[in-house]
């Protein structure tokens, strides 16, 4: 962080009496700010994206954040929003105290990556100092299932960071979380082919390349109309994803319908985002339709002259 980040008592203070969603104080979001204060308390914030809900044009995001003994939950149309309003209502509570403490810039070591706590790694901070020196997106945890007798329940959350992901178990929230990371940093180490990471995520594929490719799949995706039935739209996404270089990931909605039928979100990692919803008798149904959803919003896109 550059010595423009730094922010006086006063600042803080005063900026967070009147702090809005989408307020930035000096270049800095409430996301931003939450970070620099759990990096000088060492705990660091951790998100969790509780609920993905709503129509495609309509999307609902759901985000918890937690920090040392304070949980607080926001939500809004994207995941930044939901973010932002999670990590606002949390400076609030904690106005007081950082108020009493002055927030410096981090010097972290090894590539950007958090220092070690009682010589042991702390994965989920170091994911997040290396999203925020890289200008990625903050990693996410999303419970997936929760399963077990009170007295032993069991976890399994998964960590998305850019267009990875990893899955991992544990014996409380907290727990699952720290695996999933711990195997994110293994992932990002391994894909970098060793200990420092340098790995980078492949650059956004914008909306209008793919409107003007000629590639097989788009040309037939333009041609070919998208209701034939018993079709495998779930393949076909993924071989104009492979073909136009993006991504995409389907987010399993935990709430059924008013008729009973499992819902889910495709997300491709295009520029900008699109996030499509799809509802079915089955989780693959749902993830079928979610992909059917998506592929018509591409041909229509890729279709506009």
């Amino acid at each position: 962080m550059s010595q423009e980040g730094i922010h006086s008592d006063a600042d803080i203070n005063t900026s967070l009496k009147t702090l809005e969603p989408q307020t930035i104080i000096r270049g800095k979001t409430p996301i931003q700010i939450l970070h620099e204060y759990g990096t000088k308390t060492g705990n660091l914030p951790v998100y969790v994206m509780d609920k993905a809900e709503g129509e495609a044009h309509q999307p609902n995001f759901v985000f918890s954040v937690s920090i040392g003994d304070v949980s607080c939950t926001g939500q809004g149309p994207s995941k930044k929003a939901a973010k932002h309003q999670a990590a606002e209502s949390a400076l609030k509570i904690l106005q007081r105290d950082i108020g009493t403490l002055r927030i410096n810039p981090v010097k972290s070591e090894s590539n950007g990556v958090a220092a070690e706590t009682n010589n042991q790694p702390n994965s989920v901070g170091m994911l997040q100092e290396l999203a925020l020196q890289r200008g990625w997106r903050l990693p996410e945890y999303t419970i997936l299932m929760e399963a077990g007798p009170p007295h032993k329940r069991e976890f399994t959350v998964t960590c998305r960071m850019e267009s990875l992901s990893e899955k991992a178990v544990g014996n409380s929230k907290k727990m699952a979380k720290k695996a999933a990371a711990e195997k994110m940093v293994a992932k990002l180490q391994s894909l970098s082919g060793c200990s420092e990471i340098t790995w980078m995520p492949k650059p956004s594929v914008r909306i209008e390349n793919i409107r003007n490719s000629s590639a097989e799949n788009v040309c037939l995706l333009r041609r070919n109309p998208l209701s034939i039935p018993n079709t495998d739209y779930i393949q076909m996404m993924l071989e104009l994803s492979k073909e136009q270089g993006f991504e995409v990931t389907y987010f399993d909605i935990d709430e059924l319908t008013v008729n009973g039928q499992y819902q889910c979100l495709a997300e491709l990692s295009t520029s900008p985002v699109t996030v499509c919803h799809g509802t079915g008798i089955s989780c693959s149904n749902a993830h079928n339709d979610a992909a059917h959803s998506a592929l018509q919003y591409i041909k229509i896109m890729a279709s506009i002259k």
